[in-house]
């Protein structure tokens, strides 16, 4: 039967484990080519950590382009490191003290080129950095009352460090950390979802070769690179589904590895939950069909499964994913 392959797929998505990459995408370029750091890719890494007194660690930037001003602890991934592993050597090197990631926070994105992890991480020791530890990393570290007057390098911060604190106060979404799995392209799974007036809940399910949830990949040439990770995404709901509103939760799961012994997987998997509604709003119980082969909706029976994916769409208890 089918349904135990979807159950498989969503409860490891809701758990914010990860799956293994296809064998083939959904949609894909031509031509897909592995990524590579430093090459075709750039990952970032940055941390949003808060103290007791609900302060922000800042760093005094040493690179000639911002120097003097105050930003974030982040940076570009080496290769083969993992995110926690580039997050917490990032920290390490930029304020002298060592931290364990809590949560990913956020996933922001400017093409499948850019892709930036940011972690809301705690401290757990070392010694804050200063001006007589000055190095190309960083002049200083400080904590930030976020009151008083500092020379912020780039204003996109802010809805971070909000956003740490939101979270710190009333959790927004399930902990989560990315999950080590090799891929070798920028990808995305999406649980795309429909739900009637009376709570039926039906799930997009791709039937090429078996059940399995739709999976798109990014290409890295110039002009693909532009393209915002979601646009496969897109292009494939307007092929399938052309009147219908699309809205774009957040990410369940995130999956990478950067380790293997191959030499490095710099792909990563953003595993990301949506949702569909008739765009007339003429019918909302019934999912509207879908134009061509290849594709179904499935209904998911009562349980658990069903209770959660209703519970993370009326919370939004997602990671924020900003293109």
């Amino acid at each position: 039967m089918a349904w135990p392959m979807v159950e498989h797929e969503l409860e490891m998505l809701l758990d914010g484990k990860g799956l293994d990459e296809p064998a083939k995408y959904n949609v894909a370029p031509e031509k897909l080519k592995p990524v590579k750091l430093r090459k075709n890719v750039t990952h970032i890494v940055a941390a949003v950590i808060l103290n007791e007194q609900k302060e922000v660690l800042m760093i005094q930037e040493a690179k000639e382009e911002c120097y003097g001003k105050w930003y974030l602890p982040a940076g570009r991934m080496e290769l083969n490191e993992t995110i926690i592993e580039a997050m917490k050597r990032e920290v390490q090197e930029e304020t002298g003290l060592q931290c364990e990631a809590r949560t990913l926070l956020a996933v922001q994105e400017h093409g499948p080129s850019w892709i930036r992890f940011v972690f809301l991480s705690e401290i757990t020791g070392g010694t804050l950095k200063t001006t007589k530890e000055a190095d190309s990393e960083s002049l200083q570290a400080a904590w930030w009352d976020r009151t008083s007057t500092l020379s912020i390098r780039a204003p996109d911060i802010h809805p971070l460090i909000k956003l740490a604190l939101q979270y710190h106060e009333h959790p927004s979404h399930p902990l989560l950390m990315p999950h080590e799995t090799e891929y070798s392209v920028v990808s995305q799974r999406f649980v795309i979802i429909f739900t009637s007036s009376a709570e039926d809940v039906w799930v997009m399910m791709s039937t090429q070769s078996s059940y399995h949830l739709p999976v798109t990949a990014c290409g890295s040439t110039f002009a693909e690179s532009r393209k915002s990770t979601m646009s496969a995404m897109k292009q494939l709901l307007q092929r399938l589904l052309p009147e219908v509103k699309v809205n774009i939760k957040g990410v369940l799961a995130l999956q990478h590895l950067g380790k293997s012994q191959a030499g490095g997987a710099d792909g990563v998997c953003l595993n990301v939950l949506v949702s569909i509604t008739h765009s007339l709003a003429s019918s909302d119980t019934a999912p509207p069909g879908i134009i061509g082969e290849g594709f179904d909706w499935f209904l998911v029976p009562q349980g658990t499964v069903k209770s959660r994916l209703l519970q993370r769409l009326s919370a939004n208890a997602v990671v924020p994913l900003h293109s």
